[in-house]
């Protein structure tokens, strides 16, 4: 099999996996290197392919959803309550984020779909010696959430008013959080 035919193939996997498949795992199906897989990942891209590379493997990004930013509020022990909210009602929390006054935005991708990607975010929390980047802001933080409609982000937004996570936006906050 050659580079343009290997390429091929990734792309099927990719495009018929529902959940991220790690490089390890094409390299294994494709018998070759984990490398030769990211070279070919990274030439996938420069071609106009939009792969997600995340801590779980890579992944074609799904039709268009739509975001909204949600900015909330709560202790350390309403992480997972909040998430659950979030994904319960169809939405997928692609990031966190805080805007910090001297550091500006700080953000890290989290990609969580499901009360599975919450329970082994929960225990990658608890199991190291890392601190929620909600705890830089005292509690503030920011979710992009993509769901498929404009009904289920008002959903969520709601669920997250309901139970006291929405937070209001301050004069000195940027209106637009850009990467």
């Amino acid at each position: 099999m050659n580079g343009n035919e290997r390429r091929t193939q990734i792309l099927k996997l990719l495009t018929d996996s529902q959940t991220p498949i790690s490089g390890i795992s094409l390299a294994r199906a494709l018998n070759v290197s984990r490398q030769i897989i990211v070279q070919d990942i990274a030439l996938l891209r420069a071609a106009g392919n939009d792969i997600l590379s995340m801590n779980q493997g890579y992944m074609i990004q799904s039709k268009p959803k739509l975001s909204r930013v949600f900015k909330v509020i709560h202790k350390e022990q309403d992480v997972e309550e909040e998430l659950r909210t979030i994904v319960d009602f169809g939405g997928i929390v692609k990031d966190v984020f805080v805007y910090h006054k001297a550091y500006g935005v700080l953000r890290a991708d989290m990609d969580i779909r499901s009360r599975l990607d919450i329970e082994m975010f929960m225990e990658k929390i608890a199991s190291g010696k890392s601190n929620l980047l909600m705890n830089v802001t005292s509690g503030y933080h920011y979710h992009t959430v993509f769901a498929d409609s404009e009904q289920l982000l008002d959903i969520i937004q709601e669920k997250l008013k309901e139970k006291g996570f929405l937070a209001r936006l301050q004069d000195y906050e940027p209106v637009e959080f850009s990467s």
